[in-house]
């Protein structure tokens, strides 16, 4: 079939139209780049070098910057550890516990930060006395922040044993939940099997969830192993104590 000469050259025309607008909008592009970066360019504080070689310069200079930038922010970070390490030994937790926050900001993930923040935290909270009538929430704050800061540190490391057994030591001596404690101990002793401090920790767990024989084992363990003879002399009372409460 023949097609008309006019549809011919209507199409013609339709497809110039098209491509010069394609051409039109790709130039308004380039346009709105070129204007685009001579903002960025004129906003700036310093020039940005044209040449590529200047680019270059400019890119090494600046990632010069950035590594000694890094170096400042890692030792930065160092010294509010050391600075709260040294605050903890002057017994000077409530400014530990700042210097820490501080240090966390730095690295947060290194577990002992999260560890030393544990430790300040529960001294901070022994140290908020309940007396009649006051309220007791800002002690309870603190045993909340040391129960966190020592799962955060047994997250960022599972064999961290100084936060697992720090938070038996809390479950069972300040926040009253031996069940609780008993995993983290146990954990303890599967990492280092003779450790005669978290044995009696755990055994003082089982003792208040009423597992007499579970401590009594426990207890017989320690004065087997223990070098240390005020600990042998506290299992075998505390064993005693355990056996009159299994038999009368």
């Amino acid at each position: 079939m023949k097609v008309p000469k006019g549809a011919v050259t209507g199409v013609i025309v339709i497809g110039i139209i098209v491509i010069a607008a394609y051409w039109a909008t790709m130039n308004q592009r380039y346009r709105d780049r070129g204007a685009m970066a001579q903002r960025i360019i004129s906003s700036g504080s310093d020039r940005i070098p044209e040449t590529i070689e200047g680019l270059r310069s400019a890119i090494a200079l600046y990632e010069r910057r950035i590594e000694q930038h890094a170096r400042d922010v890692a030792r930065t970070g160092l010294y509010w550890k050391i600075l709260a390490v040294r605050l903890q030994d002057q017994r000077l937790h409530g400014e530990a516990l700042e210097a820490l926050a501080r240090a966390i900001n730095y690295t947060p993930e290194d577990p002992a930060l999260h560890y030393y923040t544990g430790i300040s935290a529960g001294i901070m909270a022994k140290s908020q006395h309940i007396f009649p009538g006051r309220d007791i929430s800002l002690r309870n704050q603190y045993f909340a922040l040391a129960e966190d800061s020592f799962l955060r540190a047994i997250e960022l490391d599972d064999r961290y044993l100084r936060p697992r057994y720090s938070l038996g030591v809390l479950y069972v001596f300040d926040l009253d939940r031996p069940e609780e404690a008993i995993v983290h101990l146990e954990r303890c002793l599967e990492i280092s099997r003779n450790d005669v401090d978290a044995m009696l920790v755990l055994a003082r767990a089982h003792f208040m969830l009423t597992n007499f024989q579970a401590a009594v084992d426990i207890y017989d363990r320690i004065i087997t192993i223990t070098r240390d003879e005020q600990k042998r002399i506290d299992a075998r009372n505390n064993r005693e104590q355990a056996l009159r409460q299994m038999y009368g």
